[in-house]
């Protein structure tokens, strides 16, 4: 999965119009999206949404935050529709993410599922950044990490997080860090929306940049922002061939450390990024 588009949990014509589209999940949103007043009514029509998936494309829930008493309410109503993972907002840490998948252990058992995939958005607050570093062994459920920059802001009291120019030191903190934790929890890291939208060369600029560093996935908010982030999370064929050679090497010899390629010395790290490119293609 490369892009993950944000549906407002209560609009069904921009669902429709999200299904149809390019991006490889959606993410249905409970939380910031829908008024307190229309919570009830978007979790039916959320539901309804479930139902209606298109073959080939993921669909996730994101629920409201644990610390809204509306998290149990929310997954009572789309459980018995098995969406495919469940975005947990303002994660703060295992203990957070342990208690979601606690929860969703019994729905899981009450409606014959199986382990529901849990994307945590793990940088909406401040206390959230001292915790990046210990999802290693928690709940198997967790697939990814994904920071945020829009909620960190009023945690940390910023006037702006300067998105549109880059962003500035304590938001770039929490990228590196999302980061960093995803890789030594060896899930996903996911990076954050675009907020610029009438200029395609931003989202654009982050999804390579995004790419570059190690994440493995964009969330996106507009559709047109989901073709520029497909086209940087899609290897090129340059690196499928150079990752097919690299894995072709080391099959044939795979009691060697380091193996030599058209004149450069490749060892196991490049064995494992090689590894990676395939996963991304699908060729894993």
């Amino acid at each position: 999965m490369r892009s993950f588009l944000f549906v407002p949990g209560d609009s069904e014509r921009k669902f429709g119009k999200a299904r149809d589209g390019e991006a490889d999940a959606l993410i249905l949103d409970l939380e910031d999206s829908v008024a307190l007043s229309e919570k009830d009514a978007a979790r039916g029509i959320v539901g309804r949404m479930l139902g209606q998936k298109r073959e080939g494309q993921k669909l996730f829930v994101r629920v409201n935050a644990l610390d809204t008493g509306l998290t149990l309410a929310d997954l009572a109503a789309v459980m018995p529709h098995a969406p495919d993972g469940i975005a947990l907002p303002k994660c703060e840490g295992p203990e957070d993410l342990n208690r979601c998948a606690h929860y969703l252990a019994a729905f899981e058992a009450a409606h014959g599922l199986g382990e529901t995939p849990i994307l945590a958005i793990a940088t909406e607050t401040a206390g959230s950044l001292f915790t990046l570093g210990t999802y290693k062994g928690c709940d198997p459920r967790l697939w990814g990490l994904m920071w945020g920059a829009e909620d960190l802001a009023a945690s940390l009291g910023a006037k702006e997080n300067g998105a549109r120019e880059g962003y500035h030191e304590p938001f770039r903190l929490a990228r590196n860090l999302c980061l960093a934790g995803a890789a030594a929890a060896g899930v996903v890291p996911v990076d954050t929306i675009c907020a610029v939208l009438d200029d395609l060369s931003v989202v654009e600029a982050e999804a390579n940049a995004a790419r570059r560093d190690g994440f493995g996935a964009k969330a996106v908010i507009h559709p047109k922002h989901v073709a520029p982030v497909n086209a940087a999370f899609t290897p090129t064929e340059d690196e499928l061939n150079w990752a097919e050679k690299v894995l072709a090497a080391f099959a044939a010899d795979p009691t060697a450390g380091v193996v030599r390629i058209d004149g450069q010395m490749i060892d196991k790290p490049h064995e494992r990024a090689a590894r990676k490119i395939m996963a991304m293609a699908g060729r894993d």
